[in-house]
């Protein structure tokens, strides 16, 4: 890697484009995210945040537009070619196996970057038995991250909301991501919890960790967020810091309410 890419933005997105037949979800975004940042994207129901983040992280094919990692472009590679990049993420509606336990969803993460791949590593190859334990090595390291080691074993179907979404907080960061992708964190939580995810996306950064969050509550985007990105039936209507954004007069109008 070049010295100037090293030194360059993590994320670059310029002119992104996603449309399913006529509805335009997502229309020219443009915007770019430095290493160890924390940045939100806000906007209703509709707005496109999710249709944006899914683009990013590999889900979806743009119709228009570049996405660079760390200087090479990732738009419309396959989701876990993304992910085996460095860009990990989390799902509004956690997609976590409900047949497996805690600890081995967030395996799962671990496997795209398994040489042996998810389905191989049950086999009786002493190789496979070695990444296996590496894998299960690596996901109780995540799980403690993000306090969670003593429901290793539990089944996720017994789990509340709360601790679901730590899990795939967790899963992701078993992807060893250079970027991670939080879709809807808060979303669901007890005042209580979110507080907990706000010290977990702190710790996180302090340990050099580049966050991008999509997120409803505006208390938490905002007493976080370094920059906040702002949506409108798929355009982005504005960008800046916290204050910026509150004082903005279209997003007052649009978004947040006189009140905010």
């Amino acid at each position: 890697m070049s010295a100037s890419v090293a030194d360059g933005p993590l994320l670059e997105v310029e002119g992104l484009s996603k449309h399913f037949g006529g509805i335009k979800a997502v229309q020219e975004v443009t915007f770019g995210m430095e290493k160890g940042s924390i940045v939100s994207m806000i906007g209703p129901n509709g707005a496109g945040k999710s249709t944006f983040i899914n683009v990013v992280s590999g889900l979806y094919e743009p119709n228009a537009g570049n996405v660079r990692l760390l200087g090479e472009d990732i738009g419309g590679i396959p989701a876990h070619a993304v992910a085996a990049k460095g860009l990990g993420r989390t799902f509004q509606l956690e997609e976590l196996f409900e047949s497996l336990s805690v600890l081995e969803n967030v395996m799962v993460g671990g496997h795209t970057r398994s040489r042996s791949g998810v389905f191989t590593c049950g086999f009786s190859r002493p190789s496979a038995r070695r990444e296996e334990k590496r894998l299960r090595d690596e996901a109780m390291t995540c799980l403690e991250e993000v306090d969670l080691t003593q429901r290793a074993c539990s089944p996720i179907s017994k789990l509340p909301l709360g601790e679901r979404k730590l899990v795939g907080v967790a899963r992701a960061l078993a992807m060893k991501p250079k970027l991670l992708m939080l879709d809807e964190p808060a979303g669901g939580l007890a005042a209580h919890e979110v507080d907990q995810l706000i010290r977990l996306v702190y710790r996180l950064k302090s340990r050099g960790l580049t966050i991008f969050i999509v997120e409803h509550n505006m208390p938490f985007v905002m007493s976080l967020s370094e920059r906040v990105v702002v949506l409108d039936e798929g355009k982005k209507i504005a960008e800046g810091t916290p204050d910026e954004v509150r004082n903005n007069k279209e997003v007052i109008k649009a978004y947040l309410g006189e009140e905010i």
